[in-house]
């Protein structure tokens, strides 16, 4: 974990956002208020190696994305994971980043608590440390790691070598810390909007509206999986 000073943050929010919804956007928008953090890079997976396959294509997801934060200079659509052949791997995506930002710049990762409970499981988990931040993030119907939950052994281990409580301190380092953002929690999901349209009813005010109506002039999620 390398130390440098006067680093600048940049945030790298990964997901399916299938679709991109106002859940994700307020969280990003809250997570911008982080001293030193300029910018949110949006990266929509390819094929997810450890969850279903999403239900609207790659090109419809980024599409999406590309109408939900066309009015946001802070916030960037990158669709190299998209555009990747193969199952898509967090870590070879930051390990690309870090080659292409100089060393005045520190990655901070954004992933929802619901992630963060299973890392264990990604490839090559650990690297993550030494190429990035974690920026954990609250969910609806998840608890709190401030409540003391459950987790697998190792994931504690490193929470309490690695967990900050100030988020001045993940520009103190290139690297290897990890942050719980206190963000608002907007009971909105994916799943629960394309449960929505599979019954016919309104996804008003879930979403923007240039996606629902992208969603709607493409039929997206209206048959049953």
């Amino acid at each position: 974990m390398e130390t440098i000073d006067k680093l600048s943050l940049i945030g790298i929010y990964g997901g399916t956002f299938d679709p991109i919804h106002y859940g994700h956007l307020r969280i990003a928008e809250e997570l911008l208020d982080i001293p030193s953090l300029k910018q949110i890079i949006f990266v929509p997976s390819g094929t997810p190696r450890l969850r279903a396959a999403p239900a609207a294509s790659r090109t419809q997801r980024a599409a999406m994305l590309r109408l939900a934060i066309q009015d946001n200079n802070k916030f960037l659509l990158d669709e190299r994971e998209i555009n990747r052949s193969g199952i898509s791997t967090t870590v070879y995506s930051l390990q690309e980043y870090k080659n292409e930002y100089n060393e005045n710049i520190a990655l901070c990762f954004i992933l929802g608590i619901d992630a963060f409970i299973k890392i264990h499981q990604w490839h090559e988990w650990r690297e993550l440390f030494n190429l990035c931040h974690l920026i954990i993030v609250t969910r609806p119907g998840y608890i709190s790691l401030n409540d003391n939950p459950v987790l697998p052994t190792d994931i504690q281990k490193e929470l309490a070598l690695r967990r900050v409580s100030n988020a001045n301190d993940l520009v103190l380092q290139s690297s290897g810390f990890i942050y719980l953002a206190q963000t608002s929690l907007l009971d909105i999901s994916a799943s629960h909007i394309r449960s929505l349209i599979r019954q016919g009813k309104s996804i008003r005010y879930l979403l923007p509206d240039g996606v629902s109506d992208y969603i709607k002039s493409n039929c997206l999620y209206t048959k049953t999986l």
